[in-house]
């Protein structure tokens, strides 16, 4: 069930992509079929970040043919966390779905992350049998722990962009560089029901990954320095429901 662009869909699908031109075609079929047997009306938006390849010509074109498909075309690149940030200001659906375009997160788990939102407000993937290099794997296993050891968070993997989100659970929280790490932490934070879902991991089939080791230290250092400081930051309410 596609959606039209004049009315708001249930489901957005937001992919951040940078240089990922050969990945777009095989992801959006796979992605087609997985929405199609859901049941819900849909739309996919794919943020291109000023990639160099070709990416923004392709999407634009796509998306001229197939209005279920949005192009958002950035005029420099500003980085995952921007063109993440990008594609949820755009988001109309009442459930937002994030993942990679780099064909690693398998559409064909769509249904059970959605499943899993019967029971919660954010769903956040677990990456099983993980197709990187052992030293990406090991270096994410320790990231991951110091930063629940830090933030006190029970998310297991957050580097897997796989992710369901009401749209609720996203409204009024900040962006800033280095939040698609700690979305679903920050959704937590305030109170949002968190569970966990393996999801599949596949082997890059085009392209390189635009992060190392080197990178992803550094920056989440600093950036988990950051998030400390906004989680006592963070404002929280809840709205008394027994009073008329």
């Amino acid at each position: 069930m596609n959606s039209r662009m004049d009315r708001a869909p249930e489901l957005s699908v937001v992919i951040p992509a940078y240089n990922e031109r050969d990945n777009l075609a095989p992801l959006l079929a796979e992605l087609r079929a997985a929405l199609g047997s859901g049941g819900r009306s849909w739309e996919i938006i794919i943020v291109d970040d000023a990639s160099t390849d070709g990416s923004a010509e392709l999407l634009a074109q796509v998306a001229r043919a197939d209005t279920g498909v949005r192009a958002v075309c950035l005029a420099e690149r500003i980085g995952q966390s921007g063109a993440l940030a990008a594609g949820l200001t755009c988001a109309r659906g009442a459930i937002v779905v994030t993942l990679d375009a780099d064909l690693q997160n398998d559409p064909a788990d769509l249904p059970r992350v959605l499943a899993a939102l019967d029971r919660a407000d954010v769903v956040s993937g677990i990456r099983s049998g993980r197709q990187d290099a052992w030293l990406r794997r090991i270096s994410s296993g320790i990231a991951n722990a110091v930063r629940r050891g830090a933030l006190g968070d029970r998310i297991t993997d957050i580097g897997c962009s796989f992710k369901a989100y009401r749209r609720e659970a996203l409204e009024g929280l900040p962006m800033f560089v280095g939040v698609h790490r700690f979305l679903p932490a920050l959704c937590q934070f305030r109170g949002a029901r968190v569970v966990e879902v393996p999801v599949s991991h596949r082997p890059r089939r085009h392209g390189i990954s635009k992060y190392g080791v080197s990178n992803r230290l550094w920056r989440g250092i600093h950036d988990l320095i950051g998030v400390s400081w906004l989680k006592v930051r963070l404002i929280r309410y809840s709205i008394r429901k027994d009073v008329p």
